[in-house]
């Protein structure tokens, strides 16, 4: 009985960690689909061999190093088959030191420490801050380009307003509503749209940018709430670039420049 009620509590435990998972996994393809893909080969893995699982840790610390053996063990493909946005992704992408990027990203989106990266990439402490401050400075010095904030929070507006800009970015304008922000759009093209899901006249962020991307073409969008959790259902297409509110100067940064430089996005409908 006491085993059955700790392999309860242990797949609650992956039910709730299983969200940001997928969106790590979503960051480091830059799709929905290939980073689900990643998700569920992990959890197969656990289900057919529950030491996959590092008992020794905690279960989400655990249950991201089950994920990353796996990505490892693959390789981290560099996929030849891409077209359009997502083929400029993959040359990106096979020019960052290897193991960048997913250090950068446990670190600042899913707020792993230092300590924490390490043992999911099963590398020292030290390996994994240098290889974080490899990743801001290659994935900054990469891609500049212009950013459309959507943001109804005149505080926050100008705080998103003045990172982009300090990572030598140009902003073409910050619109608190889903017809200002298809104005802006309109008037100066952004190569990145960085947007609030719920807008100061009750519209969705979500819309203004499903308008913008209808008719402008695809683009990188990173999407900001309150409840990440709510948008990471699996029940319908998700954004790859999700930040969490309150959020921190470390995650607009990396998401920022992990978009600008992956230059893909999923969509979403409202």
């Amino acid at each position: 009985m006491q085993d059955n009620a700790q392999a309860t509590d242990l797949t609650t435990q992956i039910g709730i960690h299983l969200p940001f998972l997928r969106r790590y996994a979503r960051a480091l393809t830059g799709s929905q689909n290939s980073g689900d893909k990643y998700a569920i080969a992990t959890l197969e893995a656990i289900l057919e061999d529950a030491l996959v699982l590092d008992s020794e840790m905690a279960v989400k610390t655990a249950l991201f190093k089950a994920f990353h053996a796996i990505w490892q063990t693959t390789g981290a493909p560099v996929s030849s088959e891409e077209t359009g946005l997502r083929a400029e992704a993959q040359r990106h992408l096979s020019k960052l030191t290897t193991n960048t990027r997913e250090a950068l990203l446990l670190h600042t989106v899913e707020e792993f420490t230092f300590s924490e990266v390490a043992k999911i990439m099963q590398i020292d402490t030290v390996e994994a801050e240098h290889l974080i401050k490899v990743a801001r400075q290659e994935m900054e010095d990469f891609i500049a380009g212009s950013v459309l904030i959507i943001e109804d929070e005149a505080i926050i507006a100008m705080d998103l307003e003045t990172l982009v800009a300090d990572m030598g970015h140009r902003v073409t304008g910050v619109a608190r509503t889903r017809a200002s922000a298809h104005d802006l759009a309109k008037s100066d093209h952004p190569d990145l749209i960085l947007a609030d899901i719920q807008l100061a006249d009750n519209s969705s962020g979500i819309d203004a940018v499903n308008d913008i991307l209808s008719e402008l073409g695809d683009r990188p969008v990173i999407f900001i709430t309150a409840f990440p959790e709510r948008l990471l259902t699996g029940d319908r297409p998700e954004p790859a670039f999700l930040i969490s509110k309150p959020y921190t100067e470390d995650q607009v940064r990396s998401a920022v420049s992990q978009a600008m430089f992956f230059s893909s996005t999923e969509t979403l409908k409202a």
